[in-house]
C-alpha cells in the first residue's frame, strides 16, 4: 500500500507523536507530515515550535486536555477529526509523546477506519523515554533489571488497577499521569509488597525547559511532591535503576535541613 505521505493523496489522516517535548527530538516522517497538514489538530502541550513545522496556512486547533477538564470529550475529537477528512484535508493528529503510549491513537484509529478513511500513525519518542534519557535513567539494565512496565497512575481510578509484580527487585515500574495521586500510588505499592525504602524517580517536564529529576524512597514520594510542588506533566519510575541517574536526592536534602533545624 502505498504511504499517506504521498502528497497526491487527499483526505486522510496521519496521527503523528510529537515526542516528549523537545523539537529536536522528533522523527524525520514526523517532520515530514506536519509540512504537508491543512489541519493539525493538537493536545496543549505540544511545544510552539513544533507546531511553527506546519505550513503558515494550515489551521491549527487545540483539543487540549488536563486532570477532569477536557475542552472537547474524545467522541468530539473523532467527530472533528473524521469531518475534516471528508473535505479532502490532509489532517495531522498532533499527540504527545508516542500516540499509542497512554495518547487514546487506538481509539482515534478506530473511529477514522470505522468512517472508512485512510489513516497512517509516526511514532514518536514516548514521555518516559524521552525524560529517562535526559536523567541518564537506564529503564532496563543487566544488573537492576530486566522487565519494564508502563501503567497510569489516574485511568480508571488506582483501586481498578492490577499492579501487583509490577515493582519490586529487578523490575522498573513506569507511572505516568500519577501525580495528583502519588501518595496514593506509594501506598498502593507498598500494600502490594513492594519495600518502602525502594528508590523512586519524579522526572517533571522532562526535554522542556524548565526539566526537573528528583529521587527519593517510595514512602516518601507523596510528601516529596508536595514539598518540591512537583506539577503535571510528570513522570514517576519506581525501582533500583533510580540510584543511577542523575536525579537529586530530595529525600537527603530535607533530612539534611531538618537536622539543621534541630541543631
Amino acid at each position: 500500500m502505498a504511504t499517506l505521505l504521498d502528497p497526491q493523496a487527499r483526505g486522510r489522516v496521519i496521527l503523528v507523536g510529537a515526542g516528549p517535548g523537545d523539537p529536536e527530538l522528533l522523527t524525520v516522517r514526523a517532520v515530514r507530515a506536519l509540512e504537508q497538514a491543512d489541519i493539525v489538530v493538537h493536545d496543549g502541550l505540544i511545544d510552539p515550535r513544533v507546531l511553527e513545522l506546519a505550513p503558515a496556512a494550515a489551521q491549527r486547533i487545540s483539543v487540549a486536555k488536563r486532570r477532569a477538564r477536557h475542552t472537547l470529550p474524545q467522541e468530539a475529537i473523532n467527530a472533528l477529526i473524521v469531518a475534516h477528512v471528508k473535505t479532502g484535508a490532509i489532517v495531522v493528529r498532533l499527540k504527545g509523546g508516542d500516540p499509542f503510549i497512554f495518547g487514546r491513537g487506538g481509539e482515534e484509529v478506530e473511529a477514522v477506519r470505522a468512517a472508512g478513511l485512510p489513516v497512517e500513525v509516526v511514532p514518536g519518542i514516548s514521555a518516559a523515554l524521552g525524560a529517562a534519557a535526559e536523567a541518564m535513567l537506564p529503564l532496563t539494565h543487566r544488573d537492576h533489571s530486566s522487565a519494564v512496565s508502563f501503567v497510569a497512575g489516574q485511568c480508571k481510578g488506582l483501586a481498578d488497577q492490577d499492579w501487583s509484580g509490577l515493582a519490586g527487585q529487578g523490575r522498573t515500574l513506569v507511572i505516568y499521569m500519577g501525580v495528583a495521586t502519588a501518595a496514593d500510588i506509594a501506598d498502593k505499592l507498598i500494600g502490594d509488597g513492594v519495600a518502602p525504602d525502594m528508590s523512586v524517580a519524579v522526572l517533571e517536564r522532562g526535554t522542556c525547559p524548565g526539566s526537573r529529576a528528583l529521587k527519593t524512597l517510595l514512602a516518601d514520594l507523596g510528601p516529596m511532591v508536595a514539598r518540591e510542588q512537583v506539577c503535571s506533566p510528570a513522570i514517576i519510575v519506581v525501582g533500583e535503576v533510580v540510584e543511577l541517574s542523575d536525579a537529586a536526592d530530595k529525600l537527603a536534602r530535607w533530612a539534611r535541613a531538618a537536622e539543621e533545624a534541630h541543631a
